[in-house]
């Protein structure tokens, strides 16, 4: 890898040795793409034999048997030919990321980026920008994938302007984003799509019970500097002593963005155009009939703003990076600008082939019925503990961290496991609020570790553009320190909240009234 490490504290030096050989282990296996491949050629032997053996479980909610499905018989072998390229095209991270970058690859290649990023270094102190990073992959939830597909690169050159290691950004921004997904300072769509199922779940004990978007408000703003803080003593404690120095060059498509002189007139031309295009933003979402808003409630929450934030951030960065080029000198026509986009598109080509055979995985995975099998199962087991409120959603939270890792989606999680949890827990005196933040708080913590993860193969294309030789192995090991920290800290503070039985949120209390 390329990195100099230098000298290190025994206990640093430890920490490194086991994360170095978690590495070597990882790396071991084969390229990410004949990875994928593989484990979707797994999936569909295991499925075979699964389907031979009957497994099964009974689903919560209509209480229909769920059996395994084999892709081996005549329409699993159908299925899966004529579904290969809906499950390549569909895939939910090709289309957003290709999007975003077609802008920002004109934000780039213009050298906005670089010019903008050389001014956030020459402002901030190194340990400001860690917390900034991981403090902003917490917030960008609000904005659906965004964080996933711009805020990683971009802390990834970050650091690399700063003369940091570029991982150590991708990793501080990839635990902000991913592990820390649960949290925010606002309510967001996710908050209002879990209270929804938890609602309906509670109602199978008590039909007048109501969980709110709002339900866990006071606990994720708490969250969200806890995550903040504990992502920011991991990347400058573990993670960048580890890394050491990058000593390698940014692969073709990703230049320098310290080497990008800033042009000041470039960036005012670049601001004005930025405060058109969010004035104009602005005029389609504060009138109560703005044009962005939710056509059906007139609401923000759920709007084409919300919705639609990964083509607002393409379009706000090419017209940005177009108004700098032409004002730099660096985008002097029409032509310069397609080729941008032209050659961004090019750097893609890894990606493509490592989305292709990722998407074949998760559909096929999913057809199964292998990952609902393992949930409900997970859940009986956890159904004939007898513990008291603090020990069971402590466990609670490890069960949902295990099931996450073979599960990718949270609301397919938690449509499962919401109707066993749910009224288990409710009769057991422990509100429907805590046990949903219970398995935000498990869902959250392992969706760094986890290949189902559908954005997982994309921050191993982003490790690439600084060493080719980084794979799954590199991303694991970077990111383990990331996801036991905020396992124990996150289970600490629901912990502290239990034993002060301080409300989750508006009207939410712990233990049941």
């Amino acid at each position: 890898m390329n990195r100099d490490t230098g000298p290190l504290t025994d206990e640093a030096a430890g920490v490194a040795g086991i994360l170095n050989r978690i590495e070597r282990l990882g790396n071991s296996l084969p390229h990410p793409a004949t990875l994928f491949a593989a484990l979707a050629l797994g999936v569909v032997l295991l499925s075979g034999l699964a389907g031979a053996l009957g497994w099964s479980a009974i689903h919560p909610i209509t209480g229909a048997e769920v059996k395994a499905i084999s892709l081996l018989d005549g329409p699993g072998i159908r299925r899966m030919l004529e579904g290969t390229v809906k499950n390549f095209t569909s895939f939910a991270p090709l289309g957003t990321v290709l999007v975003a970058m077609l802008g920002l690859g004109i934000a780039e290649r213009s050298g906005l980026l670089g010019a903008l990023l050389a001014r956030l270094v020459r402002a901030a102190r190194p340990s400001q920008l860690s917390f900034l990073v991981v403090f902003a992959g917490v917030l960008s939830s609000l904005a659906a994938d965004a964080g996933y597909v711009v805020l990683i690169p971009l802390a990834g050159w970050l650091f690399h302007a700063a003369g940091r290691h570029p991982f150590a950004g991708i990793a501080a921004a990839f635990a902000g984003v991913s592990a820390g997904y649960s949290a925010n300072l606002m309510i967001g769509s996710l908050d209002a799509l879990l209270g929804g199922l938890s609602t309906e779940a509670a109602r199978l004990i008590d039909p007048a019970y109501e969980v709110t978007a709002a339900g866990n408000w006071w606990f994720i703003i708490a969250s969200t500097v806890l995550i903040a803080a504990a992502g920011t003593w991991v990347t400058e404690r573990i993670t960048a002593p580890r890394l050491g120095t990058y000593t390698g060059e940014v692969a073709e498509g990703g230049e320098d963005p310290a080497a990008l002189a800033g042009s000041e007139k470039g960036l005012r031309a670049a601001g004005w155009v930025s405060l058109a295009g969010l004035a104009l933003v602005l005029w389609g979402l504060l009138p109560a009939d703005g044009v962005l808003r939710n056509p059906e409630t007139g609401s923000i929450l759920g709007s084409t703003a919300i919705s639609a934030i990964v083509v607002l951030i393409a379009l706000f960065a090419a017209a940005a990076g177009i108004a700098y080029g032409r004002a730099a000198g660096t985008l002097p026509s029409t032509t310069a600008i397609m080729e941008a986009m032209e050659s961004t598109m090019a750097t893609m080509a890894g990606y493509l082939v490592l989305m292709f055979f990722a998407a074949q995985f998760v559909a096929w995975f999913g057809w199964t019925q292998l990952g609902v099998i393992t949930a409900i199962h997970g859940a009986a087991v956890l159904q004939t503990l007898d513990l008291g409120t603090l020990p069971l959603l402590l466990t609670f939270i490890v069960i949902a961290s295990l099931i996450n890792l073979v599960i990718g989606s949270a609301s397919a999680k938690w449509g499962i496991m919401a109707p066993v949890f749910v009224p288990m827990l409710y009769l057991l005196g422990i509100s429907p609020e805590a046990a949903q933040m219970a398995y935000r708080i498990g869902d959250s913590v392992s969706n760094v570790l986890t290949p189902l993860m559908p954005y997982f193969a994309l921050v191993v294309a982003f490790m690439q553009r600084y060493d080719r030789r980084a794979g799954v192995g590199t991303l694991m090991a970077t990111m383990l320190p990331y996801s036991l920290t905020l396992l124990l800290c996150w289970s600490a503070l629901l912990g502290v909240w239990i034993v002060f039985d301080w409300p989750l949120g508006p009207g939410a209390t712990i233990a049941l009234p």
